[in-house]
């Protein structure tokens, strides 16, 4: 399988949609784009986790701590810290989660 990733999800009015890549035992690669402003409120996953953006901007929170992730960039989920997500734009994300 051979695609673009900021081609291989469509945005959608006032919505979050995902698209699983590939789930494993081990883990899993999820690909979500997010109209502008919508959210993931704070939660907490057992696991490591890594979020690229595709396209777009969000405030990704850590630990009460808030950081601008654009496009290009990384950032780091550590596991049983919560964290939260705000799209500042509309955004295509990758989610890599190691178990």
């Amino acid at each position: 399988m051979k695609e673009k990733l900021s081609e291989a999800i469509q945005i959608q009015d006032k919505s979050i949609v995902s698209r699983q890549i590939i789930k494993k035992p081990n883990g899993n690669i999820t690909l979500f784009a997010f109209d502008k402003n919508e959210s993931l409120t704070e939660h907490t996953s057992p696991f490591e986790a890594l979020v690229q953006i595709v396209k777009g901007r969000m405030t990704i929170t850590i630990g009460g701590n808030p950081f601008q992730v654009e496009e290009g960039e990384i950032i780091l989920l550590p596991p049983d810290i919560p964290h939260g997500l705000v799209a500042l734009e509309s955004t295509i994300m990758l989610l890599t989660m190691i178990k």
